[in-house]
């Protein structure tokens, strides 16, 4: 699994980090988070991808 967040979108609302703080996490006033988490967290990082109120993640399967 694959995560990105465009941080050209991305206004900091948080739900991610509410949805699945095992991957994403505030820095300050931005959001961090890790690009390529364990596969047993798919489930919430689409949750969290789908929470997004601007679209800013993205998940995909890993090449």
């Amino acid at each position: 699994m694959r995560i990105t967040v465009d941080l050209d979108r991305c206004e900091s609302h948080g739900q991610c980090v509410f949805a699945a703080p095992e991957i994403f996490a505030f820095d300050d006033d931005r959001i961090v988070h890790d690009a390529a988490p364990p596969e047993s967290l798919r489930e919430r990082a689409e949750t969290a991808a789908a929470l997004c109120p601007l679209r800013a993640v993205t998940v995909t399967d890993a090449e």
